[in-house]
């Protein structure tokens, strides 16, 4: 059976109808790639900003509530949070392409699969974070903080579960382009999460723990409202299937992409980390130099939404189209996806710049941070700009299945020339985090660098035909191909 797919493979990529790149293609193209972004943008600012309501929140009662809970979610977010959505990444490329090729039944297996996959892979975070505290105080951290932000990490085990299955649900959808159930139940989600933080931080005994069990509540209320729907509507009859032993088999293939998911996501993430771990080493004043990294990582943050979303929508109609041994189609999708990714970063970029001189009066009302803010804003701009593109192809690079091509990528784009440039920048040649930040940025710009080759490179005929023969490989795919014939 695998030589008649194989077969069947190769007719159905040398059948493609070749497009050319019109006007009217490329359009058509451009629409169908908004059509996902627009409404991702609006997911992933709901997600992101459930635990920034917290903290806010939070920080009304007091500096040690404010500072622990700000040492625990940003912890909790480089060893655990990170991990797991660069795992759940892995569906893109698996699910996508297994859509993209009509496999519906095995597009159901995989989700289940990767589900419990990263389910399982939350129980040696949460047995980390159950001796956070102790850790923070071996690594010299101030005991009082650390006890109380260890606290805060044992409150958030139930919001990692809750994270987990919602990003795997968030695949599930996004694959599928069904943007309407994920728009809702965001929406009912952060709305819920404000007036119930607000009532268990103010109005419970719970105070700053609150908090934390505010975000695991509102990460399962919209798990439930997701799985409600794939439950009972329509939409997601095709792909709806029945728990079985069948989510076994494909734990070893998920895996296989997860891994480098993971590792590609958490090495740019950890560059942020480490940028600010260097940042109070600066003499003779590490409070200012790291509160002027904390704003930079946090504004780049913020924005990065924007383009993380072109790029799950790039990372959607390249695997569905790769799936479906479409070759052309696919270039022309990641084409699309950069052209609308430099327009937004042009605009997001030249508003960052022009808002230089009020910019620091938003994060602090300090002279000497709002003249710092205002002296590194160039750089800033610079580095969202390569920030939102390279946003953009590392979701094509998952739609790809390029996992492990961009997992060492960004690990020599970070860890052996931005992160030793930076410190040589901050500490020899003193330009203290001006040079920090300098230097992560030089990082993405490799990285970006690479990447545009990668893409630029491609054989994305040859890409079609993996994509096809991985979706249609297997005791399930077979079952699929002879309903079809």
């Amino acid at each position: 059976m695998d030589k008649n797919l194989l077969e069947k493979n190769t007719e159905l990529v040398n059948q493609e109808d070749h497009l050319r790149l019109t006007w009217r293609v490329l359009a058509k193209e451009a629409k169908e790639v908004c059509y996902l972004a627009g409404p991702m943008v609006a997911v992933n600012y709901s997600t992101f900003f459930l635990q920034t309501v917290s903290l806010m929140m939070v920080g009304h009662l007091g500096e040690l509530a404010q500072s622990s809970t700000a040492v625990s979610i940003s912890i909790c977010a480089v060893t655990g949070f990170s991990v797991i959505f660069g795992m759940a990444s892995a569906l893109e490329t698996l699910c996508g392409q297994a859509y993209g090729a009509k496999q519906y039944k095995k597009f159901g297996v995989q989700f289940q699969t990767g589900t419990f996959c990263v389910i399982v892979c939350c129980v040696p975070f949460c047995v980390l974070w159950l001796y956070l505290g102790r850790l923070l105080v071996l690594v010299g951290q101030d005991p009082l903080i650390a006890h109380e932000a260890g606290k805060f990490a044992v409150c958030l085990i139930p919001a990692l579960f809750g994270y987990a299955i919602l990003q795997a649900l968030i695949r599930y959808y996004l694959m599928q382009s069904l943007i309407t159930p994920l728009i809702l139940s965001s929406l009912i989600t952060i709305c819920f999460h404000v007036a119930f933080c607000w009532t268990l931080v103010f109005k419970s005994s719970m105070g700053r723990f609150g908090g934390a069990f505010a975000i695991g509540t509102s990460y399962w209320l919209n798990v439930f409202i997701l799985a409600l729907y794939m439950k009972f509507s329509d939409s997601c009859a095709k792909t709806r299937v029945s728990i079985s032993m069948e989510i076994f088999h494909g734990i070893g293939e998920f895996f296989r992409f997860a891994i480098p998911s993971a590792i590609m996501i958490c090495f740019q993430w950890w560059s942020y980390e480490v940028g600010m771990l260097l940042a109070g080493l600066l003499r003779p004043n590490p409070e200012l130099e790291t509160s002027i990294l904390a704003i930079c990582t946090s504004l780049t943050y913020t924005i990065y939404s924007i383009p993380e979303s072109i790029g799950s929508a790039a990372s959607t109609r390249v695997s569905n189209t790769l799936g479906a041994g479409s070759p052309q189609a696919a270039r022309v999708s990641a084409f699309c996806s950069m052209v609308l990714m430099l327009c937004e970063a042009s605009i997001v970029s030249s508003i960052v710049f022009a808002s230089r001189s009020v910019l620091g009066h938003v994060f602090s009302n300090e002279p000497e941070v709002i003249r710092y803010v205002t002296d590194i804003t160039p750089i800033l701009a610079m580095s969202v700009f390569v920030s939102s593109v390279q946003g953009t192809l590392t979701g094509i690079v998952r739609g790809s299945g390029w996992q492990h091509i961009g997992s060492y990528v960004n690990f020599g784009s970070y860890y052996i020339f931005g992160i030793p440039l930076a410190a040589i920048l901050g500490f020899w040649l003193h330009m203290r985090a001006k040079g920090l930040w300098l230097g992560v940025t030089a990082g993405t710009i490799s990285q970006l660098i690479v990447l545009l080759i990668v893409v630029s490179c491609t054989d994305w005929e040859k890409e079609a035909r993996l994509a096809r023969e991985r979706a249609l490989k297997g005791p399930l795919a077979e079952e699929e191909e002879n309903v079809m014939i």
